[in-house]
């Protein structure tokens, strides 16, 4: 089976929820999923439901679960490489039909490791790995590669009213 690269962007929420639904979805079709999630920390609910299913899904998370603005501090930088290269060897391994790259978009755009970093990632990986890299701001040579690209358009947002991220749902 031939893998594919396919983006979840934009500014609407449901990037990371898209991206773990084909993660279950793989699973259930026996097929073993890696997620690494860039940015964030450990401390989301998927975790704790996705830990159940560790057997087919590996969950890890490389970030200090901080909203990034202006330039990162080096603890960001490091963390994210390192899970890049996590990300790369998955990639490579052959042991993963499904790799997902969680906020790896973000990652980019704030200056944590290069968009050549995450293509050459991307493009080195084992025949047959299909790969979602979630986040805004995709850059402009990652959905040149890209075989499939859905942008999340937010119409409407409770966020603007003041509701804060609610446990189970956005967290």
């Amino acid at each position: 089976m031939k893998g594919y690269v396919q983006v979840y962007t934009g500014n609407g929420k449901g990037k990371t929820t898209a991206a773990l639904g084909l993660a279950l979805r793989a699973a259930g079709a026996g097929m073993k999923v890696f997620v690494g999630q860039f940015i964030k920390s450990a401390g989301y609910s998927e975790h704790e439901s996705l830990s159940r299913l560790a057997a087919s899904i590996t969950v890890r998370a490389f970030g200090r679960g901080c909203f990034i603005t202006g330039e990162p501090e080096p603890e960001d930088i490091r963390l994210a490489n390192e899970g890049l290269q996590t990300a790369r060897e998955a990639l490579q391994s052959g042991v993963y039909g499904l790799v997902i790259l969680d906020e790896a978009n973000v990652a980019v755009d704030v200056g944590l490791f290069s968009a050549d970093d995450l293509l050459s990632a991307i493009r080195e990986r084992a025949p047959g790995v299909e790969v979602v890299v979630t986040g805004r701001k995709a850059c402009t040579e990652l959905l040149d590669i890209a075989d499939l690209v859905t942008e999340m358009v937010e119409v409407k947002h409770y966020y603007r009213r003041g509701v804060k991220a609610r446990k189970g749902i956005e967290s």
